[in-house]
């Protein structure tokens, strides 16, 4: 009997995700119905990924779009359970810790359907931040848990959730690998730019706790003019409106190192994670990908799901103090071998036999 699992995603690191996990499915024979809710909506945000990845174009896309988070994860769990009681999937599977992914848990359990959870088990012990709330909830949910880390199954154990855990590895990781290659053959970013390797910074910022508070904004972006290279700053359309209302002048950032661009594709941004000196990010997603490809990483977040990698000496919390960002930017320097921390770029296989395995016995 075939097993049929109803996938949601809808935000840009979900598609990366999605990637390899689409591809195992599919040899293992499982039947995906692909469901995008449209949190990311913009085209460089959202189609792009599906183009690049070359990921099933989503049989369902909601469009729900941007919104205050109860409107829009309510708008959400409204429309998910439409499309779950028409299809009646045998699984729903969901990724991380996004509005989508805690809207197609409400709904599944509630219909009684069954919820695998991708990359279960992270916590930053942030409770202001909405997403450790949806990925404590959404593991709450699940009956199937599939950690990427052991300190995920250690997060959850701690939490007394210890039934349908298993450690997988990082699909994030198995995307890096498949992709890599093909973002050295495919992606011009570094001529476009007139970038050399390790001659510029890379940085992302789009977290609500840095783009919120014009003091926070406006002193991670002096702090950036001070370095010794350029800072590559592939701006968020939330980021790039903060910006704009603190007065900032394009023209005059780019002057002091500080060069914006547009959103840019995921091969893209893999080659720009690759060739860059040093990595500033507060992205979750790109705290790993420093990791995967050996570049210091230094976080603009007091907190980080990644708690490994710091341990590991590859990134630094620094928040959003001018001071911290300046003299990390200078000093840090890992070296050595990297421990092993997010498996061995098979996790969408395991995360398929894991599905194969629990559907046939249930």
């Amino acid at each position: 009997m075939t097993m049929n699992t109803l996938t949601v995603v809808g935000a840009r690191p979900q598609f990366i995700k999605a990637a390899p996990v689409s591809r195992a499915l599919q040899a293992a024979g499982i039947n995906e119905f692909l469901v995008h809710t449209g949190q990311h909506y913009d085209a460089n945000m959202s189609q792009i990924f599906f183009d690049e990845l070359g990921i099933p174009r989503p049989d369902v896309n909601l469009g729900v779009g941007s919104g205050s988070h109860g409107r829009q994860t309510g708008e959400m769990l409204i429309r998910l359970e439409e499309v779950m009681m028409a299809e009646k999937p045998d699984m729903v599977l969901v990724y991380g810790d996004t509005n989508s992914t805690i809207a197609a848990a409400l709904a599944a359990i509630k219909l009684h359907i069954p919820v695998t959870h991708v990359e279960a088990g992270l916590r930053s012990f942030n409770r202001e931040m909405p997403e450790e709330h949806n990925r404590v909830l959404t593991d709450h949910c699940a009956d199937l848990l599939l950690c990427p880390t052991q300190t995920a199954v250690d997060n959850l154990r701690n939490e007394g959730v210890t039934r349908g855990v298993h450690l997988t590895g990082d699909v994030m990781y198995d995307a890096a690998l498949m992709f890599a290659g093909r973002a050295g053959q495919r992606s011009d970013v570094l001529a476009r730019l007139g970038l050399a390797p390790k001659s510029y910074l890379l940085s992302t910022i789009h977290r609500p706790h840095n783009t919120d508070f014009p003091e926070r904004l406006a002193g991670i972006l002096d702090a950036f003019g001070q370095l010794d290279a350029p800072v590559i700053l592939p701006i968020h359309p939330r980021t790039r409106k903060k910006i704009a209302e603190l007065g900032l002048n394009m023209t005059d950032l780019a002057a002091r190192g500080v060069r914006i661009i547009d959103p840019v594709g995921y091969l893209d941004m893999l080659m720009l994670e690759q060739n860059a000196r040093l990595i500033l990010t507060d992205s979750g997603g790109i705290q790993k990908e420093a990791y995967f490809f050996q570049v210091p990483c230094i976080t603009l977040r007091n907190d980080t799901e990644w708690w490994e990698t710091l341990d590991a000496g590859w990134n630094v919390l620094v928040g959003w103090d001018p001071e911290k960002i300046l003299h990390h930017a200078r000093t840090l320097a890992p070296s050595g071998p990297q421990p092993p921390l997010f498996g061995d770029g098979r996790a969408a296989e395991k995360i398929a036999d894991i599905l194969l395995e629990n559907g046939q016995s249930a």
